[in-house]
C-alpha cells in the first residue's frame, strides 16, 4: 500500500490487522490518532475540518448512510478515554510489516501523527524520509516515485537493488530562505548526537537565555485585546542546527477565568528581526499569499507549533518522556482562582538551521494565529477570557527545550 493523507491514515489501521498478503506499506503524511491529530487537537474542539470532511467526502450528515458522525461524537464525547476514540487510534504495536514512512516538519494536520506512528510502530524494518515541501508535490516527484519503486521492488519482487543499504532515516534541515539541505542520513530520528538544550524565558528582558533567570517575573496579557501575546527572543552568534523533538514547559496562571487555550509558535527571524516563512507548494502567487496569511497552514510553514487547553494538561505517565510529553485527555482539571500550574506542550518536530545573527522567537498566545488547516475552512476560535500570566525565572522557571545538533 502507498498513498498520502487518508490513504496514509488508513495504512496504519490496515497494517495493524496483519493481513497475510500485505507485503509492505508506504504511508506519506497521515494522522494516526483522530482525537489528537484531527478533532480535538490540544484538547480543543477544533471541528470545522472534521465537518468539512464529512460533508465533502463521507456524507455522514445526509441521514442516508451508516457512517459515523465524528463531528457529533466529538461534541458528545469530549474525552479521549471513550471507546469511540480508542477505535480511532492506530494499534502501533501490531504494525510489523516493512514500512517506508514519509513525513515533513510543516504539515499542521499530519506531522505529529506521522512521527508518532514512526516512533511507536513495532516493525523492525522501517525507514523514514523527511522532506521540505507539501505531501502532494513530494509524492509525485519523479525521483521520489523511483525511490518508492525500489522499496516495493525489494519487498514484493525480491529484486536485489540495494534497498537494505538505504539509510534508515533521511532528514531535511530547513533554512527558510531557499537553502534547505535534503536527504541527510542518520540511523535514527532524532540523530544520535543531538543534545537537548533548554532556553529560559526572561520576563524582564523578554529574551531566551541558556540559564534560568534568578528573579521570578510574570508576563501578563489580556486575552480580549490585541496583541494577546507574549514572546521571547534569542540571537545566535554562531551557526546552530536543531533536529528532533521540541517541547515547551510553562508555569501559567489565569485571572478572570478557570481555563486557558494556549497556542505556541517557534519562529525563525532574520538578522533584522523579520519573521521568515516558506511556501510548501509551487504556487506562490498573490492568491496563495491571501489564502495562507491567516489560514491554510498546511500550505505555508511558519515554524514548529503546539497548542493546549490547560484543563487538559494531565500527562499520560506511560507514554510521556522527558523529550516528548503526551497528554491523556481523559479528565478536565479547571483552574482555581490564583492557582499557578505547571504544564508541558509537545511541539511539532524541528529541522532548522540558524546562521550567525539570526534569531529564534518563542510566541505564546491566546490567539489561533496560524488559523485553519485548509483554506475555506473556518478557524477554531479559542474560548479565552480574562488575563493570562506566564511565569518565568526563580522557582517557576519556564523553558523551551530544543534538540541542538553539533555542527
Amino acid at each position: 500500500m502507498s498513498g498520502t493523507s487518508y490513504l496514509a491514515f488508513s495504512q496504519w489501521f490496515i497494517a495493524a490487522e496483519q493481513p497475510p498478503h500485505l507485503a509492505a506499506i508506504n504511508p506519506n503524511e497521515g494522522l494516526s490518532d483522530a482525537y489528537r491529530d484531527l478533532s480535538m487537537r490540544g484538547g480543543m474542539p477544533d471541528l470545522w475540518f472534521t465537518k468539512r470532511l464529512q460533508v465533502n467526502h463521507v456524507n455522514a450528515d445526509t441521514g442516508k448512510t451508516l457512517r459515523e458522525d465524528v463531528y457529533e461524537e466529538a461534541l458528545r464525547y469530549p474525552l479521549a478515554n471513550h471507546p469511540v476514540w480508542k477505535d480511532k487510534i492506530a494499534r502501533f504495536d501490531k504494525i510489523k510489516v516493512p514500512a517506508y514512512v514519509v513525513a515533513s516538519y510543516s504539515n499542521t494536520l499530519h506531522t505529529q501523527g506521522t512521527f508518532r506512528a514512526w516512533r511507536r510502530m513495532a516493525s523492525t524494518k522501517k525507514w523514514l524520509r523527511i522532506h521540505n515541501s507539501q505531501e502532494w508535490p513530494d509524492y509525485y516527484d519523479e525521483v521520489n516515485t523511483e525511490d518508492r519503486r525500489r522499496f516495493f521492488d525489494y519487498y514484493l519482487k525480491g529484486v536485489k537493488n540495494g534497498w537494505q543499504q538505504t539509510p534508515r532515516v533521511c532528514y531535511a534541515v530547513l533554512d527558510m530562505e531557499g537553502g534547505d539541505i535534503l536527504n541527510l542520513p542518520a540511523t535514527q530520528f532524532p540523530p544520535q548526537d543531538v543534545k537537548y538544550t533548554k532556553y529560559y524565558p526572561d520576563g524582564k528582558l523578554r529574551t531566551l537565555t541558556p540559564s534560568s533567570p534568578t528573579q521570578e517575573v510574570k508576563v501578563m496579557y489580556d486575552t480580549e485585546t490585541d496583541p494577546a501575546t507574549a514572546s521571547f527572543i534569542t540571537r545566535f552568534d554562531r551557526k546552530t542546527v536543531m533536529v528532533g523533538y521540541s517541547k515547551v514547559h510553562l508555569w501559567v496562571e489565569a485571572e478572570g477565568a478557570d481555563d486557558m487555550d494556549l497556542f505556541l509558535l517557534v519562529q525563525k527571524l532574520d538578522v533584522h528581526g523579520n519573521p521568515l516563512s516558506g511556501f510548501l507548494v509551487p504556487n506562490q502567487g498573490a492568491m496563495m499569499h491571501d489564502l495562507t496569511e491567516r489560514s491554510g497552514s498546511v500550505l505555508r510553514y511558519k515554524g514548529p507549533n503546539g497548542r493546549l487547553r490547560i484543563s487538559a494538561r494531565h500527562l499520560d505517565e506511560e507514554l510521556s518522556t522527558g523529550i516528548i510529553p503526551a497528554h491523556s485527555f481523559d479528565r478536565v482539571e479547571k483552574l482555581k482562582p490564583g492557582e499557578i500550574v505547571e504544564i508541558e506542550i509537545d511541539m511539532s518536530p524541528i529541522g532548522m538551521v540558524f546562521y550567525p545573527g539570526e534569531q529564534l522567537r518563542l510566541v505564546i498566545s491566546a490567539r489561533n494565529d496560524l488559523g485553519a488547516i485548509m483554506p475555506g475552512t473556518p478557524a477554531y476560535i479559542p474560548e479565552n477570557k480574562g488575563k493570562h500570566s506566564i511565569h518565568t525565572g526563580g522557582t517557576r522557571a519556564s523553558y523551551l527545550q530544543l534538540p541542538v545538533k553539533p555542527v
